[in-house]
Protein backbone atom coordinates (compact mmCIF):
# COMPACT_ATOMS: atom_id res chain seq x y z
CA UNK A 1 0.00 0.00 0.00
CA UNK A 2 3.04 2.25 1.01
CA UNK A 3 4.72 1.44 -2.36
CA UNK A 4 1.32 2.28 -4.16
CA UNK A 5 1.14 5.71 -2.50
CA UNK A 6 4.62 6.66 -3.08
CA UNK A 7 4.46 5.72 -6.89
CA UNK A 8 1.01 7.81 -7.31
CA UNK A 9 1.95 11.45 -5.62
CA UNK A 10 5.45 11.00 -7.75
CA UNK A 11 3.76 10.77 -10.53
CA UNK A 12 1.12 13.63 -9.68
CA UNK A 13 4.00 15.73 -8.87
CA UNK A 14 5.92 14.70 -11.99
CA UNK A 15 3.02 15.82 -14.24
CA UNK A 16 2.67 19.07 -12.61
CA UNK A 17 6.59 20.18 -12.51
CA UNK A 18 6.45 19.37 -15.98
CA UNK A 19 3.49 21.41 -17.15
CA UNK A 20 5.13 24.03 -14.94
CA UNK A 21 8.43 23.91 -16.60
CA UNK A 22 7.46 22.90 -20.20
CA UNK A 23 4.49 24.77 -20.34
CA UNK A 24 3.51 21.27 -22.40
CA UNK A 25 -0.13 20.48 -22.21
CA UNK A 26 0.26 17.09 -21.88
CA UNK A 27 3.74 15.94 -21.08
CA UNK A 28 2.63 12.73 -19.63
CA UNK A 29 5.79 11.08 -20.13
CA UNK A 30 7.33 13.15 -17.26
CA UNK A 31 4.50 10.95 -14.78
CA UNK A 32 5.08 7.85 -16.67
CA UNK A 33 9.09 7.85 -15.93
CA UNK A 34 8.14 8.84 -12.48
CA UNK A 35 5.64 5.55 -12.08
CA UNK A 36 8.28 3.55 -13.72
CA UNK A 37 11.33 4.47 -11.55
CA UNK A 38 9.72 4.50 -8.23
CA UNK A 39 10.58 0.74 -7.42
CA UNK A 40 10.38 -1.13 -4.05
CA UNK A 41 14.27 -0.11 -3.44
CA UNK A 42 16.23 2.97 -3.29
CA UNK A 43 18.79 1.27 -5.70
CA UNK A 44 16.29 -0.15 -8.18
CA UNK A 45 14.85 3.37 -8.15
CA UNK A 46 18.45 4.77 -9.08
CA UNK A 47 19.19 2.09 -11.76
CA UNK A 48 16.00 2.17 -13.48
CA UNK A 49 16.07 5.90 -13.61
CA UNK A 50 19.18 6.11 -15.20
CA UNK A 51 18.87 3.34 -17.49
CA UNK A 52 15.25 5.14 -18.72
CA UNK A 53 17.20 8.32 -19.40
CA UNK A 54 19.80 6.31 -21.09
CA UNK A 55 16.77 4.54 -23.61
CA UNK A 56 15.21 7.65 -24.45
CA UNK A 57 18.42 9.86 -24.88
CA UNK A 58 19.55 7.38 -27.11
CA UNK A 59 16.02 6.60 -29.06
CA UNK A 60 15.93 10.54 -29.86
CA UNK A 61 19.16 11.02 -31.09
CA UNK A 62 19.30 8.21 -33.85
CA UNK A 63 15.93 10.00 -34.66
CA UNK A 64 17.19 12.98 -34.60
CA UNK A 65 20.35 12.08 -37.03
CA UNK A 66 17.76 9.57 -38.87
CA UNK A 67 15.38 12.85 -39.65
CA UNK A 68 18.14 15.48 -41.26
CA UNK A 69 18.78 12.50 -44.15
CA UNK A 70 16.18 10.01 -44.74
CA UNK A 71 12.41 10.43 -44.22
CA UNK A 72 9.75 7.83 -42.93
CA UNK A 73 9.43 4.99 -45.04
CA UNK A 74 9.04 1.82 -44.46
CA UNK A 75 12.73 0.77 -44.86
CA UNK A 76 13.76 3.88 -42.68
CA UNK A 77 11.14 2.62 -40.07
CA UNK A 78 12.88 -0.58 -39.77
CA UNK A 79 16.47 0.56 -40.29
CA UNK A 80 15.78 2.72 -37.30
CA UNK A 81 14.10 0.43 -34.89
CA UNK A 82 17.23 -1.62 -35.27
CA UNK A 83 20.01 1.05 -34.65
CA UNK A 84 17.63 2.41 -31.72
CA UNK A 85 17.29 -1.30 -30.01
CA UNK A 86 20.92 -1.78 -31.29
CA UNK A 87 22.02 1.62 -29.57
CA UNK A 88 19.67 0.71 -26.21
CA UNK A 89 21.52 -2.21 -25.63
CA UNK A 90 24.65 -0.45 -25.78
CA UNK A 91 24.28 1.72 -23.34
CA UNK A 92 22.74 -0.83 -21.10
CA UNK A 93 19.17 0.16 -20.70
CA UNK A 94 18.06 -3.45 -19.81
CA UNK A 95 14.06 -3.84 -19.25
CA UNK A 96 14.08 -0.28 -21.09
CA UNK A 97 15.86 -1.02 -24.49
CA UNK A 98 12.16 -1.07 -26.41
CA UNK A 99 11.74 2.58 -25.17
CA UNK A 100 15.06 4.00 -27.38
CA UNK A 101 12.88 2.40 -30.21
CA UNK A 102 9.43 3.66 -29.45
CA UNK A 103 11.35 7.61 -28.94
CA UNK A 104 13.10 7.49 -31.76
CA UNK A 105 9.55 6.32 -33.73
CA UNK A 106 7.71 8.70 -32.29
CA UNK A 107 10.31 11.74 -33.10
CA UNK A 108 10.67 10.62 -36.60
CA UNK A 109 7.58 10.70 -36.79
CA UNK A 110 6.27 14.66 -36.65
CA UNK A 111 8.00 17.17 -38.71
CA UNK A 112 9.48 18.89 -35.82
CA UNK A 113 11.66 16.34 -34.49
CA UNK A 114 14.54 18.54 -32.93
CA UNK A 115 12.28 20.08 -30.88
CA UNK A 116 10.20 16.70 -29.90
CA UNK A 117 13.32 15.38 -28.98
CA UNK A 118 14.18 18.08 -26.86
CA UNK A 119 10.86 17.78 -24.61
CA UNK A 120 11.14 14.17 -24.54
CA UNK A 121 14.29 14.54 -23.40
CA UNK A 122 13.15 16.65 -20.68
CA UNK A 123 10.20 15.45 -20.01
CA UNK A 124 12.04 11.62 -18.82
CA UNK A 125 14.52 13.51 -16.77
CA UNK A 126 12.16 15.34 -14.79
CA UNK A 127 9.65 12.00 -14.10
CA UNK A 128 13.28 10.41 -12.68
CA UNK A 129 14.80 13.10 -11.08
CA UNK A 130 10.92 12.94 -9.22
CA UNK A 131 10.58 9.37 -8.53
CA UNK A 132 14.51 9.33 -6.92
CA UNK A 133 13.30 12.26 -4.68
CA UNK A 134 10.68 10.29 -4.01
CA UNK A 135 12.67 7.47 -2.88
CA UNK A 136 15.29 9.78 -1.27
CA UNK A 137 12.88 11.70 1.04
CA UNK A 138 10.55 8.78 1.78
CA UNK A 139 13.10 5.97 2.18
CA UNK A 140 11.46 2.69 1.03
CA UNK A 141 12.04 -0.07 3.92
CA UNK A 142 14.84 -2.79 4.20
CA UNK A 143 13.56 -5.74 3.42
CA UNK A 144 15.63 -7.85 5.50
CA UNK A 145 13.20 -9.49 7.83
CA UNK A 146 10.98 -11.27 5.36
CA UNK A 147 14.40 -12.98 3.55
CA UNK A 148 15.11 -14.05 6.66
CA UNK A 149 11.42 -15.07 7.82
CA UNK A 150 12.00 -16.52 4.63
CA UNK A 151 15.35 -18.54 5.47
CA UNK A 152 13.99 -19.37 8.66
CA UNK A 153 10.70 -21.25 7.04
CA UNK A 154 12.94 -23.35 4.39
CA UNK A 155 14.53 -24.62 7.53
CA UNK A 156 11.78 -25.34 9.06
CA UNK A 157 10.79 -27.69 6.04
CA UNK A 158 13.85 -29.39 5.61
CA UNK A 159 13.63 -30.15 9.85
CA UNK A 160 9.88 -31.21 9.25
CA UNK A 161 10.98 -33.43 6.30
CA UNK A 162 14.29 -34.96 8.02
CA UNK A 163 12.24 -35.86 11.42
CA UNK A 164 9.33 -37.93 9.14
CA UNK A 165 12.00 -39.34 7.50
CA UNK A 166 13.29 -40.85 10.59
CA UNK A 167 9.73 -41.74 11.65
CA UNK A 168 9.34 -44.34 9.03
CA UNK A 169 12.37 -46.38 9.00
CA UNK A 170 11.21 -49.05 12.05
CA UNK A 171 8.45 -50.58 10.03
CA UNK A 172 7.53 -51.69 6.60
CA UNK A 173 7.32 -48.56 4.18
CA UNK A 174 6.09 -48.79 0.77
CA UNK A 175 7.76 -47.37 -2.16
CA UNK A 176 5.30 -45.13 -2.94
CA UNK A 177 5.49 -43.75 0.33
CA UNK A 178 9.51 -43.70 0.25
CA UNK A 179 8.73 -42.01 -2.98
CA UNK A 180 6.62 -39.44 -1.66
CA UNK A 181 9.01 -38.45 0.86
CA UNK A 182 11.55 -37.85 -2.31
CA UNK A 183 8.99 -35.84 -4.19
CA UNK A 184 8.93 -33.68 -1.31
CA UNK A 185 12.58 -33.51 -1.05
CA UNK A 186 12.75 -32.42 -4.89
CA UNK A 187 10.63 -30.06 -4.29
CA UNK A 188 12.70 -28.08 -1.58
CA UNK A 189 14.30 -26.61 -5.04
CA UNK A 190 11.34 -24.45 -5.47
CA UNK A 191 11.25 -23.37 -2.32
CA UNK A 192 15.12 -22.72 -2.84
CA UNK A 193 14.54 -20.34 -5.52
CA UNK A 194 11.51 -18.42 -3.38
CA UNK A 195 13.93 -17.63 -0.93
CA UNK A 196 16.72 -16.52 -3.07
CA UNK A 197 14.03 -14.04 -4.61
CA UNK A 198 13.37 -12.75 -0.90
CA UNK A 199 17.04 -12.38 -0.81
CA UNK A 200 18.09 -10.58 -3.72
CA UNK A 201 15.12 -7.83 -2.50
CA UNK A 202 16.84 -8.02 0.55
CA UNK A 203 20.36 -6.90 -0.83
CA UNK A 204 18.91 -4.77 -3.21
CA UNK A 205 17.36 -3.02 -0.75
CA UNK A 206 20.37 -2.31 1.63
CA UNK A 207 22.30 -0.81 -0.99
CA UNK A 208 22.37 2.99 -1.10
CA UNK A 209 19.95 3.31 1.90
CA UNK A 210 19.88 5.58 5.11
CA UNK A 211 17.79 3.19 6.62
CA UNK A 212 20.33 0.60 6.22
CA UNK A 213 22.97 -0.65 9.63
CA UNK A 214 26.16 0.00 9.42
CA UNK A 215 26.75 -3.94 9.18
CA UNK A 216 24.19 -4.22 6.31
CA UNK A 217 27.23 -5.89 4.26
CA UNK A 218 27.46 -8.30 6.92
CA UNK A 219 23.98 -8.93 7.51
CA UNK A 220 24.02 -9.27 3.19
CA UNK A 221 26.68 -11.66 3.59
CA UNK A 222 25.55 -13.86 6.31
CA UNK A 223 21.93 -14.59 4.82
CA UNK A 224 23.58 -15.27 1.39
CA UNK A 225 26.31 -17.75 2.93
CA UNK A 226 23.61 -19.14 4.96
CA UNK A 227 21.19 -19.56 2.11
CA UNK A 228 23.81 -21.06 0.14
CA UNK A 229 24.82 -24.20 2.83
CA UNK A 230 21.01 -25.08 3.07
CA UNK A 231 20.75 -25.01 -0.72
CA UNK A 232 23.64 -27.79 -0.01
CA UNK A 233 22.01 -29.60 2.38
CA UNK A 234 18.74 -29.74 0.49
CA UNK A 235 20.40 -31.79 -2.14
CA UNK A 236 22.17 -33.47 0.17
CA UNK A 237 18.83 -34.56 2.27
CA UNK A 238 17.37 -35.04 -1.96
CA UNK A 239 20.26 -38.17 -2.35
CA UNK A 240 19.47 -39.47 1.16
CA UNK A 241 15.73 -39.20 0.55
CA UNK A 242 17.00 -41.54 -3.02
CA UNK A 243 18.94 -43.70 -0.71
CA UNK A 244 15.91 -44.82 1.27
CA UNK A 245 13.48 -45.33 -1.36
CA UNK A 246 16.02 -47.57 -2.91
CA UNK A 247 15.94 -49.39 0.31
CA UNK A 248 12.16 -49.69 0.32
CA UNK A 249 12.61 -50.88 -3.28
CA UNK A 250 14.19 -53.72 -2.14
CA UNK A 251 12.48 -54.48 0.69
CA UNK A 252 9.14 -55.15 -0.23
CA UNK A 253 8.15 -57.35 2.99
CA UNK A 254 10.07 -56.06 6.00
CA UNK A 255 11.17 -53.07 7.54
CA UNK A 256 13.67 -50.74 6.01
CA UNK A 257 16.05 -51.37 9.74
CA UNK A 258 15.36 -53.93 12.24
CA UNK A 259 14.35 -52.17 15.63
CA UNK A 260 17.54 -51.38 17.53
CA UNK A 261 18.83 -49.69 13.84
CA UNK A 262 16.15 -47.70 13.19
CA UNK A 263 16.00 -46.56 16.68
CA UNK A 264 19.52 -45.44 16.41
CA UNK A 265 19.11 -43.76 12.79
CA UNK A 266 15.71 -41.51 13.99
CA UNK A 267 17.52 -40.31 16.62
CA UNK A 268 20.24 -39.00 14.30
CA UNK A 269 17.69 -38.05 11.78
CA UNK A 270 16.08 -35.82 14.56
CA UNK A 271 19.43 -33.78 16.08
CA UNK A 272 19.99 -33.39 12.26
CA UNK A 273 16.51 -31.81 12.16
CA UNK A 274 17.46 -29.80 14.99
CA UNK A 275 20.79 -28.81 13.57
CA UNK A 276 19.35 -27.45 10.78
CA UNK A 277 16.71 -25.24 11.99
CA UNK A 278 19.52 -24.32 14.70
CA UNK A 279 21.65 -23.25 11.95
CA UNK A 280 19.18 -21.33 10.29
CA UNK A 281 18.73 -19.09 12.98
CA UNK A 282 22.15 -18.34 13.46
CA UNK A 283 21.78 -17.21 10.34
CA UNK A 284 19.22 -14.84 10.91
CA UNK A 285 20.14 -13.82 14.14
CA UNK A 286 20.56 -9.95 14.75
CA UNK A 287 20.45 -10.02 18.05
CA UNK A 288 24.21 -10.38 19.64
CA UNK A 289 22.83 -12.18 22.49
CA UNK A 290 20.13 -14.22 20.55
CA UNK A 291 22.82 -15.60 17.99
CA UNK A 292 24.84 -16.50 20.60
CA UNK A 293 22.96 -18.85 22.20
CA UNK A 294 21.53 -20.06 18.89
CA UNK A 295 25.55 -20.97 18.28
CA UNK A 296 25.45 -22.68 21.26
CA UNK A 297 22.68 -24.72 20.42
CA UNK A 298 23.78 -25.57 17.45
CA UNK A 299 27.33 -26.84 18.84
CA UNK A 300 25.31 -28.71 21.02
CA UNK A 301 23.03 -30.62 18.17
CA UNK A 302 26.48 -31.11 15.78
CA UNK A 303 27.76 -32.83 19.05
CA UNK A 304 24.94 -35.19 19.30
CA UNK A 305 24.86 -36.12 15.89
CA UNK A 306 28.52 -37.13 15.55
CA UNK A 307 27.57 -39.22 18.67
CA UNK A 308 24.68 -40.55 17.14
CA UNK A 309 26.32 -40.88 13.60
CA UNK A 310 29.47 -42.96 15.60
CA UNK A 311 26.44 -45.28 17.42
CA UNK A 312 24.42 -45.59 14.29
CA UNK A 313 27.91 -46.60 12.09
CA UNK A 314 28.97 -49.27 14.60
CA UNK A 315 25.02 -50.89 14.39
CA UNK A 316 25.01 -50.48 10.83
CA UNK A 317 28.75 -52.35 10.55
CA UNK A 318 27.62 -54.90 12.53
CA UNK A 319 24.27 -55.60 10.72
CA UNK A 320 26.32 -55.72 7.17
CA UNK A 321 29.09 -57.72 9.24
CA UNK A 322 25.84 -60.26 9.57
CA UNK A 323 23.19 -59.84 6.29
CA UNK A 324 25.70 -57.68 3.30
CA UNK A 325 22.49 -57.08 1.36
CA UNK A 326 22.41 -53.63 0.10
CA UNK A 327 25.53 -53.05 2.25
CA UNK A 328 26.50 -49.81 -0.38
CA UNK A 329 22.92 -48.13 0.05
CA UNK A 330 23.97 -47.87 4.54
CA UNK A 331 27.04 -46.85 3.49
CA UNK A 332 25.69 -44.26 0.80
CA UNK A 333 23.40 -42.95 3.83
CA UNK A 334 26.15 -42.44 6.37
CA UNK A 335 27.96 -40.57 3.78
CA UNK A 336 24.79 -38.16 3.41
CA UNK A 337 24.72 -37.86 7.17
CA UNK A 338 28.64 -36.82 7.32
CA UNK A 339 28.12 -34.65 4.27
CA UNK A 340 25.52 -32.96 6.33
CA UNK A 341 27.47 -32.70 9.37
CA UNK A 342 30.29 -31.01 7.66
CA UNK A 343 28.02 -28.14 5.75
CA UNK A 344 26.54 -27.34 8.91
CA UNK A 345 29.81 -27.03 10.96
CA UNK A 346 29.83 -24.24 12.98
CA UNK A 347 33.97 -23.44 12.12
CA UNK A 348 33.36 -24.05 8.19
CA UNK A 349 30.64 -21.40 8.52
CA UNK A 350 32.69 -19.16 9.87
CA UNK A 351 35.67 -19.81 7.36
CA UNK A 352 33.27 -19.30 4.55
CA UNK A 353 31.62 -15.94 5.97
CA UNK A 354 35.15 -14.83 6.34
CA UNK A 355 36.43 -15.78 2.83
CA UNK A 356 33.27 -14.40 1.41
CA UNK A 357 33.93 -10.80 3.58
CA UNK A 358 37.27 -10.51 2.22
CA UNK A 359 35.99 -11.32 -1.16
CA UNK A 360 33.58 -8.28 -1.40
CA UNK A 361 36.23 -6.26 0.31
CA UNK A 362 38.88 -6.95 -2.44
CA UNK A 363 36.38 -6.47 -4.90
CA UNK A 364 35.92 -2.92 -3.61
CA UNK A 365 39.08 -2.32 -3.73
CA UNK A 366 39.95 -3.65 -7.40
CA UNK A 367 36.76 -1.16 -8.37
CA UNK A 368 37.75 1.75 -6.53
CA UNK A 369 41.31 1.74 -5.47
CA UNK A 370 41.43 5.27 -5.32
CA UNK A 371 38.71 5.69 -2.38
CA UNK A 372 40.13 2.49 -0.54
CA UNK A 373 43.80 4.62 -0.73
CA UNK A 374 42.42 7.55 0.06
CA UNK A 375 40.68 6.15 3.39
CA UNK A 376 43.99 4.40 4.10
CA UNK A 377 45.71 7.54 4.04
CA UNK A 378 43.21 9.13 6.34
CA UNK A 379 43.39 6.16 9.30
CA UNK A 380 47.21 6.14 8.82
CA UNK A 381 46.97 10.45 9.91
CA UNK A 382 44.83 9.05 13.10
CA UNK A 383 46.75 9.34 16.26
CA UNK A 384 48.34 6.19 16.89
CA UNK A 385 47.51 4.91 13.25
CA UNK A 386 49.91 3.12 11.14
Amino acid sequence: MAQTLRSTAAATLAYAVAVWLTEARAPLLAPLTALLVVQVTLYATLTSGIRRVNAVVAGVTVAVGFSSVVGLSWWSLGLLILVALTLGHAVRAHQFVPEAAISAMLVLGVTHATDLALSRIVETLIGAAVGLLFNVVFVPPVWVQPAEEAVLDLARRMSSLLRHMGEELGSHTPVHEAAARLHAARRLDDDIADVDTQLSRAEESLRFNPRAAREGLLTRVALRTGLDTLEICTVVIRVASRTLTDLARERTEEPLFPPEVAEALEELLRHLAETVLSFAVVVTSQVRSRAEKAEDRLQSELAAGGAARERVAHLLLARVQEHPRQWQLHGALLAEVDRLLDELDVEKRSLRLAEELDRHTQRRQDRFPWLYEAGRRLWARRPGGR
